[in-house]
């Protein structure tokens, strides 16, 4: 029973060549068989003689190249499009559907890259009686992590123990583990929805149980089986998630601390006594309902209060000794387990939703953001060690991004609003450092 003891109250032919067209597309006439990973024919194979015809609908083709067996396409275009992007994407995906090939639109330079490739197989989804299995798990563990949350005895490993003095706070226990539970399943079922919505094939979400730790669980997450249309719906999938789960954790954040009381910090701390962190957001809810900056302290150390707060935003320091703080409740614990979860998956990199938001929003004119972003939690990393394994996180998914078949397609001024709101929400809830420890 090493745990910190936190304040709650409760305890992826031939060779390439560029092809200049001195002739009208309809002309354009080679051989080319589409065949799967067993080597036999698609069930209806493409007579590429249509191809350019198919492509002409929708590009002013000005030349093309034919892929090499090494190289992951069929052919590819490059001109300038006749028609919107969107509309033009969806005309040739849906002509080309039965031949078992998909488009991809790129911008080159000033042109329009039309790539098709052989269509991958989707997967189905696995046996889903392991995401219910997964499911049951995962309320268990977060069951018996909000046991532990209210637990107030002696530090054992012995669970009968452990029960013996939780089960009269077994409600606060359960009440944790549902208003958790509820903000995880939300979040997962909001990308999930989206996805549907924009028919993405798309598994049930997955849970992670993780017993023995603050919260039980490592989160959960869902998997696409096919590359998201476009980016808009590549922001709808990737920001419905926070969103839905902010819907349900702000009420269970509200209600939390509510029921949580304001009490003096002693001077003498115990042994692994922790502090939660704070995020803006956080901040002004505790004062909303409590009327007070909590946790407040019984003196700024001679600063001004502003650059006080500044400075225990981003440090955590110093341990407001004999100060004033909101002793939480279960409820809240999870309402801010629900921050903490939000705020993670909106960090703007690789293929966590912030990464699919800053994607669909600038795509990948912002080179220089994952650096600096590994770099500021590197430094955040020495106030809680935590951030280091999220930098190492970053770097090993590398500069990868959910790509959409099409990426020319922007995001309309609605979309960029809502995006710039998912941005906004990030730097509200954003925690410098999470936890501190004695």
């Amino acid at each position: 029973m090493g745990s910190p003891v936190f304040k709650i109250g409760g305890g992826s032919l031939c060779e390439p060549r560029w092809v200049r067209l001195p002739f009208t597309p309809a002309l354009l006439i080679f051989d080319l068989n589409l065949m799967d990973q067993n080597g036999s024919v698609a069930e209806e194979p493409l007579q590429v003689e249509n191809i350019s015809q198919l492509v002409a609908e929708i590009l002013e083709i000005d030349h093309f190249i034919l892929g090499a067996n090494k190289d992951d396409f069929l052919i590819r275009f490059r001109g300038k499009l006749t028609r919107p992007s969107e509309e033009a994407h969806h005309h040739l995906s849906s002509s080309l559907t039965s031949h078992q090939v998909t488009p991809w639109f790129r911008s080159v330079e000033d042109q329009v890259e039309v790539t098709l490739r052989k269509t991958i197989s989707r997967a189905e989804p696995p046996n889903q009686r392991i995401n219910y299995l997964l499911f049951l798990i995962t309320f268990a563990s977060i069951l018996f992590a909000g046991i532990l949350t209210v637990y107030d005895g002696p530090q054992t490993m012995n669970i009968g123990l452990i029960w013996a003095n939780s089960r009269v706070r077994l409600g606060q226990a359960i009440a944790f583990a549902i208003s958790l539970f509820s903000i995880l399943t939300a979040h997962e079922f909001g990308h999930y929805f989206a996805a549907r919505y924009h028919k993405t094939k798309v598994t049930l979400p997955f849970f992670i149980p993780f017993p023995f730790s603050p919260f039980g669980t490592m989160g959960a997450f869902i998997q696409l089986l096919e590359p998201p249309r476009n980016k808009k719906v590549l922001l709808d999938i990737g920001l419905a998630g926070p969103l839905a789960g902010l819907l349900v954790t702000i009420p269970v954040l509200i209600i939390g601390l509510s029921l949580s009381v304001v009490e003096k910090i002693p001077v003498l701390l115990p042994e692994h006594f922790g502090f939660e962190g704070n995020s803006l957001f956080y901040l002004g809810m505790k004062y909303l309902i409590h009327g007070a900056w909590l946790p407040e302290p019984t003196s700024f150390d001679g600063l001004a209060p502003f650059f006080y707060w500044v400075r225990y935003f981003f440090t955590g320091y110093p341990i407001p000794r004999g100060g004033l703080d909101v002793i939480i409740h279960p409820v809240a614990w999870a309402g801010w387990a629900g921050l903490l979860v939000t705020s993670l998956n909106l960090i703007p990199a690789g293929q966590f939703d912030g990464g699919h938001l800053i994607y669909s929003l600038y795509g990948k004119r912002l080179k220089w953001l994952r650096p600096l972003i590994v770099a500021i939690l590197v430094i955040l990393g020495f106030l809680w060690s935590g951030w280091w394994l999220w930098a190492f996180m970053i770097l090993l998914l590398g500069n990868r991004y959910a790509e959409p078949l099409d990426e020319i397609t922007e995001l309309d001024p609605r979309r960029k609003l809502i995006a710039r709101i998912g941005l906004v929400i990030f730097f509200l809830i954003f925690m410098p450092v999470p936890l501190i420890t004695i």
